[in-house]
């Protein structure tokens, strides 16, 4: 009867104490973050708090319940003596544990008493223990609701580029001369990224820019950069995308904004693909049937085995207006099959269905406008190949075709062009420096082969575009990318001057 007396009685205080603590604990939240810390600055300092030494009686029977119930690792292995505070530490240390072995009734008479003798020897400093505790708490739980995400990273690229044209007269005039000048350009981009599962990933892009269009200088958009653009170095949103698995070989992409066809799909040639690190021209990254729409879209893309991949998308570029929607707005649609049967070769098959799209901004300015600005509904079908082949760890060579068939829905006879376009290319890995490659493009910009409209709307000549750059990786987070691109007979014209495209680009990420 007596133990079970002094157990309840123990339990008793045990209660008394934690209503008091959660009184406490209740001010304590209720006050504003500058009152806690002079909380936090009132409590006794550990220096002004006298030592336990070794021989003492408190130090004794803490060891004792220590070698009896195995509650603390250690007490003292170093020093002779513990500060009052490290002291209740370790002792609320022992009486938590020895809290939980009163229920099973293994706590005798003796230990209870010599825990309450302890408990009331150092009562003040066990209470300073519990309301640093809870102060902690407080201010743990008010950083996790302030805080924006843990798992939101932010990287960045910049590009300066040193960019001069150089030429006779601007294509399609005999009058106007290109201005051979230099001129030095910016595009900054910093992107936003976070993970809800860990799998997924949802991105946030700022861009500010003032590259030219350099179509506005030379007549032509067949000398146009891979990373233009002139927004007055304004920052803006210019990208919104989500993207999460489906399954462990599905894949599921999410455009809010800035979204084009070429993102849904993976590249066989991905050296030439970048705009900050890959090819130094618009035509030399991709396809230029992949550049027919742009703007909000969905995709999929599912591995059918560790060889096959099937993508899916459709994008539009006027998704939030009310009056037309999602369909009624220029869109466009991609479906690719691609194939890795070696290591070393890779192959992709393409098609594509667009809306009001059939400017890729790379060809003549027949492809771009096929049926002289008089129809309002020009579909389009598209097909195109892509191939790439390893030669050795270094060499690779790739090539790619793509045709369109336009037809302006709403003319009578509804009239049909035919553009197609080419391109092959090699690049050369780890020369100078790891990490750092050379790249050739040599090609045809979309020309129009073919026209119902009309033979003045054909491109009577063909373009060639001819281009050399060297990637050069100076540090992980710095590239400088010098590059020359030659057009021959501009807009598909041999009565045009060549048009020369140099341009030095520096990248900066982080």
């Amino acid at each position: 009867m007596g133990l079970i007396f002094l157990q309840k009685i123990y339990l008793i205080s045990l209660i008394i104490s934690l209503i008091l603590s959660s009184i406490n604990k209740a001010n304590a939240t209720t006050k504003p973050a500058l009152i806690e810390n002079n909380q936090l600055n009132k409590i006794t300092s550990v220096s002004q708090l006298s030592d336990i030494s070794v021989d003492s009686w408190e130090f004794k029977t803490l060891q004792a319940l220590i070698e009896q119930y195995d509650c603390v690792s250690h007490t003292n292995p170093d020093n002779q003596t513990l500060n009052r505070y490290q002291f209740a530490t370790k002792l609320n240390i022992c009486v938590t544990h020895i809290n939980e072995l009163i229920t099973n009734g293994k706590i005798n008479r003796k230990t209870l008493t010599t825990i309450q003798k302890l408990q009331a020897e150092f009562s003040a400093e066990l209470a300073t223990f519990t309301n640093r505790i809870d102060l902690l708490e407080n201010k743990v739980n008010a950083l996790q609701a302030q805080q924006f995400s843990p798992q939101v990273e932010l990287e960045g690229e910049i590009i300066f580029a040193m960019t001069g044209v150089a030429g006779g007269k601007k294509a399609n005039s005999r009058t106007k001369q290109i201005n051979d000048n230099l001129v030095l350009s910016d595009r900054v981009r910093l992107s936003l990224e976070t993970s809800f599962t860990g799998k997924d990933n949802l991105q946030i892009r700022l861009q500010g820019r003032n590259t030219p269009e350099l179509a506005d200088f030379t007549g032509t958009k067949m000398a146009n950069l891979g990373f233009d653009g002139d927004d007055d170095n304004e920052m803006e949103v210019d990208e919104i995308d989500y993207k999460f698995p489906l399954g462990k070989q599905t894949r599921i992409t999410l455009y809010a904004l800035g979204g084009g066809l070429g993102d849904f799909v993976p590249s066989v040639n991905p050296l030439f693909s970048g705009s900050g690190d890959g090819s130094i021209s618009t035509f030399g990254r991709e396809n230029p049937i992949r550049r027919q729409g742009g703007g909000a879209g969905i995709g999929i893309s599912h591995n059918l085995n560790d060889s096959l991949n099937l993508s899916l998308a459709y994008v539009t570029s006027d998704a939030a207006n009310p009056e037309r929607g999602i369909f009624a707005s220029p869109h466009g649609a991609i479906a690719q099959i691609t194939l890795e049967p070696t290591k070393t070769t890779a192959l992709s098959v393409t098609y594509i269905y667009s809306y009001n799209n059939v400017n890729t901004g790379t060809g003549s300015e027949l492809t771009n406008n096929p049926f002289n600005n008089q129809a309002d509904a020009i579909t389009a079908n598209s097909f195109g190949a892509e191939a790439a082949w390893q030669l050795n760890p270094s060499i690779t060579l790739g090539g790619r075709v793509g045709f369109i068939h336009a037809t302006a829905e709403d003319l009578t006879a509804t009239p049909n062009a035919f553009i197609s376009t080419w391109a092959l290319l090699l690049s050369i890995k780890d020369i100078g420096q790891e990490d750092s490659f050379a790249g050739f493009v040599v090609g045809q910009p979309p020309k129009v082969t073919d026209n119902s409209f009309g033979d003045t709307f054909e491109d009577e000549d063909t373009s060639l575009h001819l281009e050399a750059f060297y990637h050069l990786q100076i540090t992980d987070n710095v590239a400088i990318t010098p590059g020359l691109f030659v057009i021959t007979n501009p807009e598909n014209n041999n009565s045009n001057d060549k048009i020369y495209v140099g341009t030095i680009r520096t990248t900066f990420t982080f």
